[in-house]
């Protein structure tokens, strides 16, 4: 049922470490436009060990939960139902409370940066590259299943996370091949590449990007842009950033939580530009 405006409900983002999170951001500005002035959205520094007795407290009033590391696999024991979505890469970022008492967990990550890409343009590709294998290679290699129909390799950093990734590539029946992160600047030919890794890890690249780039999708936000972002941009590629990936799996969220569909991508969107834009400006005075 969709919410009604006046209805006084709650909702969080729950992570440690969560207070840079831009989460309450995108999810009040989506309130305000959808003028749902009896909801409220917050955030609560919360770990593995004091996830369940945060989860068992809440009351009738709460209407969902958005959850970041390390919390994505924790929170799966303490829910009634997971989607297929959230079973395929055994991550859960958005818990939903229904009327009737359940808690059921999604996975918004996955369908969010599929829709990011469309939103560039960006519907089906014969071949992609994945630049890290963590656990948010996991989520990008589930969302390419969706929209690569050829060869998906994935440039590791280790023979550890190599491992891993073959074998998320099994459980999500997807074919993969894995090389090795000293050849990474090969990946930055494919149509399509997707960077997962830590602010910094793809620097050194950047010099490598060929003179007619494909698309890149570069899950960082903050700073931004990346230097390979930037030189992306410089030579005429198309760029997804982390931030349309944030506003996307977030009007995914509203939309499960609140009951209304659509929910508002251009204010949500505009509200995490001005926040990320006073970051920058405070860390420059």
């Amino acid at each position: 049922m969709p919410a009604r405006a006046t209805d006084a409900r709650r909702a969080a983002v729950l992570g440690s470490p969560v207070v840079h999170s831009l989460s309450p951001v995108l999810h009040r500005a989506a309130y305000e436009a959808l003028e749902l002035t009896g909801w409220t959205y917050d955030r609560f520094e919360v770990d593995e060990a004091a996830l369940p007795g945060f989860v068992a407290g809440l009351g009738a009033e709460w209407a969902g939960l958005s959850l970041t590391m390390p919390l994505k696999r924790a929170v799966i024991p303490l829910l009634d139902g997971i989607s297929e979505t959230a079973a395929s890469v055994e991550a859960v970022n958005t818990l939903v409370f229904t009327e009737d008492g359940r808690r059921l967990g999604d996975n918004t990550d996955i369908p969010g940066m599929v829709a990011a890409l469309r939103e560039r343009g960006v519907e089906q590709v014969d071949s992609a590259a994945i630049l890290g294998a963590g656990a948010t290679a996991s989520s990008a290699l589930a969302a390419l299943a969706r929209v690569c129909t050829g060869e998906i390799v994935a440039y590791a950093r280790s023979a550890a996370r190599a491992a891993e990734m073959r074998q998320w590539a099994e459980r999500l029946d997807v074919e993969i091949r894995i090389a090795d992160w000293a050849d990474a600047a090969d990946a930055l030919r494919f149509p399509l590449v997707v960077a997962t890794t830590p602010a910094g890890a793809t620097d050194a690249l950047a010099a490598s990007v060929p003179e007619r780039p494909a698309t890149l999708f570069d899950v960082l936000y903050d700073p931004w842009p990346t230097r390979l972002a930037a030189r992306w941009s410089m030579y005429g590629g198309a760029v997804v950033s982390g931030l349309d990936l944030l506003v996307h799996q977030a009007v995914l969220q509203v939309e499960q939580m609140t009951g209304r569909v659509p929910a508002p991508v251009e204010a949500m969107r505009t509200a995490g530009e001005h926040a990320l834009a006073a970051r920058g400006a405070s860390h420059h005075p």
